[in-house]
């Protein structure tokens, strides 16, 4: 039996997800996804009043088609998103974008490029974005914890609301190549 007065949040350093320590059973346990929105306010509200750095990835990743993916979080802004995440100290972007991607949506990026770094600010914190594009003819499965709902969309009808982090991204990502003349 779980008893709220020996359960408190504990990092696990092995994974940046969310997790809580259970005192009984002396093991990690995932955060429910109603808890999530408040845990991630908690974490946002604490780097923005510390002016946390961070280092994060994005992938604009579309279908056959041409579609772009997009995602909605259990947690945060209410907005259309990009898939991605944080990367951990020492660990190459690429790779954390490869990982981030398989564990938010269950799909194995194959050719992935590189399109740039860019200075942003999310949650109140400056961010640098690394980003990246990937084409898949895979179908995503939301893990339903993090994400509740992806789908692609025409890049001609992006939804509403779509993040100005998000729309900032999709810009560079239509933009690329327009430059190499």
């Amino acid at each position: 039996e779980l008893r709220p007065s020996t359960n408190h949040l504990k990092p696990t350093g092995t994974s940046h997800r969310a997790r809580l320590w259970c005192a009984t059973t002396r093991s990690m346990m995932p955060l429910d996804t109603s808890v999530l929105p408040i845990a991630a306010w908690v974490r946002d509200t604490w780097r923005a009043w510390r002016k946390t750095r961070l280092t994060g990835c994005a992938v604009v990743i579309t279908n056959l088609s041409g579609d772009v993916l997009l995602l909605r979080h259990s947690y945060g802004a209410k907005v259309w998103a990009l898939p991605g995440g944080g990367i951990k100290p020492g660990e190459d972007p690429e790779i954390a974008a490869r990982r981030e991607v398989a564990e938010e949506l269950g799909v194995t990026l194959g050719r992935i490029e590189a399109l740039g770094t860019l200075e942003e600010e999310i949650a109140g914190c400056p961010h640098t974005g690394y980003l990246f594009t990937s084409v898949i003819d895979q179908n995503p499965v939301p893990d339903g914890r993090e994400v509740l709902e992806a789908r692609f969309f025409p890049t001609h009808s992006l939804p509403e609301p779509l993040g100005l982090v998000t729309r900032g991204r999709i810009d560079v990502w239509r933009k690329r190549g327009l430059d190499a003349d």
